[in-house]
């Protein structure tokens, strides 16, 4: 019998290893964070040009470990739209922050499983204890805490919390009949505004109701979801037979950070039995500060409230915070307890498994982000960022409104600003916007991303990252001013070209019809007019005699007749 061939050890990362390479890895962090203010904002790179810098066929062995940091400067770091750059403006802050950068790292190297509290008891009852800590920060209701009826866990995103809530509204409205039956799409309806971000819909669709059963209320002035209308549709549907199931309402909308007027639609969604979603994704946050709360009144009303922490709490992607007031709807809606998860805590009732509040079983540890980021820097620390934010966007609000070339959108209390450059008459205002918004995007200092308002292209200029400073939003400021009086002088040029253009071509034009009116007129005149009547009055006249009317002088001069 022949003896097996050896096989090879599989070369693990040693601890001494991954100690010498983790401090590599940590200080290229904290290099890239210094000198990420000196990198274009956006990516220069054209389709293709990562995957061509790699190669093709996957490496047969290990390599040095000084080659893949070397690779992540040569390959990954051209190819990417720094999102921690002071001049980043798009789309929402979307941070991280020493700590939490730390506190993901502790998380990755411990590689627990958190979907039950028997996996890793710490993992469960320290995120209750950061959602308790939270929903008191923000001013959010009692029964949103765990010592209540509800409580709160660390979801994926706002998109993902969303699509829970629906799940939880569908549960309750149909005394959990959904499921064992599924849904009944042609019986029910969710209601949204234009404003409501493309998530809810997204989550109507994978819950199996179809973007037939949104209804899609009317905004008033502000951009903000009417609660006259909300009322009026919800009245129309029930009398039809269908069976509102959810409202979404949104504190601080993606295009314009406008706040839906939760006071006024919570007595609405009571009054037929419709869950009250809030989907205060980027804004809510801002709760944490005293004088902000006020954005959110009436948020006691809410069934379920979501929050993104990794939006402008200075918490790595991803942390998204959500409440529930019914934790029996969620977890009547998503728990499923096959044999194999089966355990004595579970059984007994006394604890939360997180599994049941989410779409994946599986879950990280996410809180030691949280935990690792509020000790840090303390409910004070996050309120200052947050204060320090609002203050530099509405400096910019100010230096906008008082100056000829912009329009600022109203209102703006938090720190978006929306801009509508304004332009000369005759100029195509969205594309001049549009061909602003890449001149300034192109230049590498900044990046800004765009809505529409009205059917007008608008700039947003999103404040929030934690390295951007005052000089930072002057200097956005002034490529916004310069960029402006480049392209109101390149359109003045063009409309002079264009009028010189005109006032030749209409000289030209005339010129041209003069000329035809004077062949035209020469052609219409009969060839020999002029002799045929000189013949004439030479036969009619007698030789010698003078035409009546006319004498002749002595010197011959033809003089008047008296």
């Amino acid at each position: 019998m022949s003896e097996p061939s050896e096989i090879q050890p599989a070369p693990h990362m040693t601890p001494e290893q991954f100690r010498q390479h983790g401090h590599e890895v940590v200080d290229w962090i904290a290099d890239y964070w210094a000198r990420v203010g000196s990198l274009p904002v956006r990516s220069t790179v054209a389709p293709g040009d990562v995957r061509a810098a790699l190669p093709t066929a996957p490496p047969e062995r290990g390599e040095p470990f000084a080659d893949v940091l070397g690779d992540l400067d040569r390959v990954v770091v051209p190819g990417l739209t720094h999102w921690q750059h002071p001049g980043f403006f798009g789309y929402f802050p979307a941070n991280t922050s020493g700590p939490s950068v730390l506190g993901d790292l502790v998380s990755a190297g411990l590689g627990v499983q958190g979907m039950s509290w028997v996996t890793s008891p710490a993992a469960t009852e320290l995120e209750q204890h950061v959602l308790d800590w939270f929903a008191e920060l923000l001013g959010l209701p009692q029964s949103f805490r765990s010592s209540g009826t509800g409580g709160g866990i660390v979801q994926d995103s706002s998109s993902g919390a969303n699509l829970v809530a629906l799940l939880a509204a569908l549960h309750r409205a149909s005394g959990g009949a959904t499921v064992r039956r599924g849904v009944e799409p042609e019986r029910a309806t969710v209601y949204v505004s234009a404003e409501t971000h493309s998530s809810m819909e997204k989550a109507v669709r994978i819950a199996g109701l179809g973007s037939d059963a949104v209804r899609i209320v009317e905004v008033d002035g502000d951009l903000a979801m009417n609660p006259v209308a909300l009322a009026a549709r919800m009245e129309r549907d029930v009398a039809r037979g269908y069976t509102p199931v959810l409202v979404c309402a949104t504190v601080g909308t993606t295009s314009t950070t406008a706040v839906d007027p939760l006071a006024a639609i919570g007595p609405i969604c009571q009054k037929h039995g419709a869950w009250l979603h809030v989907d205060a994704a980027y804004a809510g946050v801002s709760a944490i500060v005293p004088e902000l709360r006020g954005l959110q009144d009436g948020v006691d009303w809410a069934d379920s409230y979501t929050t993104d922490a990794h939006k402008w709490l200075l918490t790595g992607f991803d942390a998204t915070l959500f409440w529930v007031a019914d934790r029996a709807a969620l977890t009547g809606a998503l728990a499923i307890l096959p044999e194999y998860l089966r355990n004595a805590a579970t059984d007994a009732g006394t604890v939360v498994d997180f599994r049941d509040w989410q779409v994946p079983l599986g879950r990280r540890f996410r809180a030691l982000k949280l935990w690792f980021v509020l000790r840090w820097y303390g409910a004070e620390g996050l309120r200052a960022h947050i204060r320090g934010s609002v203050a530099l966007a509405q400096e910019l609000a100010a230096w906008a409104g008082a100056d000829e070339r912009f329009d600022v959108l109203r209102p703006h209390p938090l720190s978006l600003v929306c801009l509508t450059p304004r332009w000369p008459s005759g100029v195509d205002a969205d594309v001049a916007t549009m061909t602003l918004l890449e001149r300034l995007n192109d230049g590498g200092e900044v990046f800004l991303t765009h809505t529409t308002v009205g059917g007008r292209a608008v700039l947003r200029v999103a404040v929030g990252a934690p390295t951007t400073t005052r000089a930072h939003v002057e200097r956005v400021w002034t490529l916004l001013c310069e960029g402006h009086d480049w392209l109101a002088a390149d359109f003045a040029a063009q409309a002079a070209e264009q009028a010189a253009a005109r006032e030749t071509e209409r000289r030209r034009a005339e010129a041209e019809s003069a000329r035809a009116q004077s062949a035209e007129a020469e052609g219409a005149r009969p060839q020999g007019v002029e002799a045929e009547s000189a013949e004439a009055q030479t036969e009619t006249e007698p030789e010698g005699t003078e035409p009546e009317g006319t004498a002749t002088d002595l010197a011959g001069a033809p003089a008047e007749h008296p």
